[in-house]
């Protein structure tokens, strides 16, 4: 290593930072994270600096010298003037005042790492200067596996070590504190129970130890999204990270699964049409089992759990045996599939509702009446429809579509392999066939509400307006 990585100590200390414009704005948006007294040197402020100043957070000097940086924990410069940056420089270290320049790594003693603050947790990121793009990569990962809440768990655990300290014997607090960090209580923390689980931690301190592992764990049904894994949700990413365990769809993809702890385990209980090796009622009783057991359950699902994925199932299971469930929200096929067309899915003065339904139903209902909704001023999302694309097709046109819509078919949503394809409404059937589309998908049904395009007379012909049939439009999204 060049530079050692070490924390400075800002509590009642002053930090100075020379300069009024951008330059000094971003440092000192920086320093404003720390409990430090800020100096701002400069002959005038940018608007930024001057709220902070009349804010009463930091004060401001128009007299440059050496005294200022007197007993300073730091100084930082930026004024924009390479020659005002260096007098600035000689004068700090003068009084050896540690100092950093901006854009001028020869002139500085520190520099400003990439951090990911969880105060008090704190994760400083460097490259000695070298890959400056890399370290805020590396931010990025570390901002989506560390939940925002983690430093109040880490407070509160500062506050209960002199508790820890007195009640519980030296070679059971390592056990206890992994049990806090680690176990049951950090998860509940991280869902928000932070009440419930400081009851539950101090409970533990006075029977002098960690409760042994028994009895209920947890299960999160977590949302993958749509395929591409920076599309997951950051607690999603948490959940995948904390799992002992992972039972996970046919259409979750392995980039997705790669973000989970390497020892967790994984298994596929993915159903194919036609083909169920894990029926709804098996998956059930595996995840409540190994919940039951202690461990930490994710029940990972395509999409949002919540829409089309059977979660109520899942989460009745688990409340009738008594184990906490949580349901992770992910992106859902309706929102991908407008995302890869570049395209809202309601538009003011066109479409002002959005109805998401399924092509595909139960035992009970095999074919749902899927397209009652569909109409003018409504955009329409049909899952798991491709079967059924050619039954949905007649029943819009018959309700006053056109046959000449437009469809666009997206494929592999978010993927590296996805691809478009363009038809139309009366050819639906014929061009999913020729290119080999299956399996699960979305259609999108956009009907522009200022069109009165379905207008019946009273022996049942169908009129359609010729403006109507150009704006209408039918699109099919397969994820």
């Amino acid at each position: 290593m060049k530079a050692f990585p070490m924390f400075i100590r800002t509590t009642g200390r002053r930090i100075v930072v020379v300069g009024g414009g951008e330059q000094a704005a971003q440092k000192a948006r920086l320093m404003l994270k720390t409990d430090a007294s800020l100096v701002l040197v400069a002959d005038c402020l940018e608007d930024e600096l001057c709220t902070l100043v009349d804010e009463g957070r930091a004060t401001h000097e128009t007299q440059l010298s050496a005294s200022v940086f007197e007993d300073a924990a730091m100084a930082l410069i930026g004024t924009g003037c390479p020659g005002l940056d260096a007098v600035a420089h000689a004068l700090a270290k003068a009084v050896r005042c540690p100092v950093n320049v901006v854009d001028q790594p020869d002139l500085c003693d520190l520099t400003t790492p990439a951090i990911v603050d969880r105060d008090p947790v704190v994760v400083a990121i460097g490259s000695e200067g070298t890959a400056p793009v890399l370290t805020r990569d590396i931010k990025t990962r570390l901002e989506q596996m560390l939940p925002q809440t983690l430093g109040g768990l880490a407070a509160l655990a500062g506050r209960l070590r002199p508790a820890v300290e007195r009640q519980v014997p030296r070679a059971n607090r390592r056990a206890l504190w992994a049990w806090v960090f680690k176990g049951v209580p950090r998860g509940a923390w991280t869902r928000g129970e932070e009440r419930e689980t400081a009851r539950v931690i101090k409970s533990a301190i006075e029977a002098g130890g960690a409760p042994e592992r028994a009895g209920s764990g947890q299960i999160s049904l977590v949302g993958a999204g749509p395929g591409a894994r920076d599309l997951l949700t950051l607690r999603a990413v948490e959940r995948l990270q904390e799992a002992d365990i992972i039972f996970y769809d046919r259409l979750v993809d392995a980039d997705v699964l790669e973000l989970a702890r390497r020892d967790a385990e994984r298994v596929f209980v993915g159903k194919h049409v036609g083909a169920h090796a894990w029926p709804q009622e098996r998956i059930n009783k595996v995840i409540v089992a190994a919940a039951a057991k202690g461990q930490r359950v994710v029940r990972l699902k395509s999409g949002d759990p919540g829409i089309f994925g059977r979660a109520t199932e899942e989460i009745e299971a688990a409340r009738a045996s008594g184990i906490p469930v949580e349901l992770v929200p992910g992106v859902t096929a309706a929102s991908a599939a407008g995302a890869m067309l570049c395209q809202s899915l309601t538009e003011r003065n066109v479409t002002d509702t959005l109805v998401l339904t399924t092509g595909s139903g139960c035992a009970d209902d095999p074919l749902p009446d899927s397209t009652r909704h569909s109409g003018p001023g409504t955009t329409t999302a049909f899952y798991m429809a491709v079967r059924h694309a050619g039954r949905l097709a007649d029943n819009l046109m018959e309700k006053g579509l056109p046959a000449d819509s437009p469809v666009d078919i997206a494929c592999d949503i978010s993927k590296p392999d996805q691809r478009h394809i363009r038809t139309t409404i009366g050819a639906i059937g014929q061009t999913l066939d020729s290119n080999n589309v299956h399996g699960c998908a979305v259609l999108l049904v956009t009907w522009p509400k200022r069109y009165a395009d379905c207008q019946r007379s009273s022996t049942g012909v169908r009129l359609v307006t010729r403006t109507a049939a150009a704006q209408s439009s039918f699109r099919i999204v397969s994820v």
